[in-house]
């Protein structure tokens, strides 16, 4: 910006005189928030009620505003945080709908089962399902999950892995 484009931005934004735009930003080596805080300091513009300009990040009204901040942002009403948590359940709700797990023998698939009803079963029967899961792994069925998780984490490599080692396991219990 050339000088003119400043004193003129000055004056836009403050409504003080030529020569006083000129004169602050002269002496603040053509810097406009240093100009402004300049004008201000003068009288010439009437700055905030309560406000300290300062380049250093530590200074005390920084760390007093970002505490008031942290301090506001956590004092969220009732409303708001029953808003958040409703909003963050329908996410989860969406997503355990839109996921999938699936049994496997073979090329055949034996069940597919929304990832919510596999969380709701194994919280309310995790060892039986733990059992059952590691059981059909000996008897060779596949598991895998279908939907955007796997796009996110390769889980499917994980089910096939521990597929492949109780398929190991199984070949050397036969050998024996």
């Amino acid at each position: 910006m050339e000088k003119l484009e400043k004193v003129e931005k000055i004056r836009e934004k403050t409504g003080v005189s030529y020569e006083d735009a000129y004169n602050a930003l002269s002496e603040s080596n053509w810097d406009i928030l240093d100009a402004l805080v300049l004008l201000e300091r003068r009288g010439k513009i009437k700055g905030p009620e309560r406000s300290t300009y300062s380049t250093r990040e530590e200074s005390e009204t920084f760390k007093n505003a970002s505490e008031s901040y942290e301090e506001s942002s956590r004092k969220m009403s009732h409303k708001e945080r029953s808003h958040v948590i409703r909003g963050k359940l329908k996410r989860l709700f969406k997503k355990g709908c839109d996921n999938y797990f699936l049994v496997e023998k073979g090329e055949r698939v034996i069940m597919e089962v929304p990832l919510l009803v596999m969380v709701v079963v194994l919280a309310a029967a995790f060892w039986a399902l733990a059992i059952a899961l590691v059981a059909g792994l000996f008897c060779g069925f596949r598991y895998s999950f279908r939907g955007e998780i796997t796009e996110k984490v390769d889980v499917n490599g994980a089910c096939d892995k521990a597929a492949e080692m109780c398929e190991n396991v199984r070949k050397e219990f036969e050998e024996l």
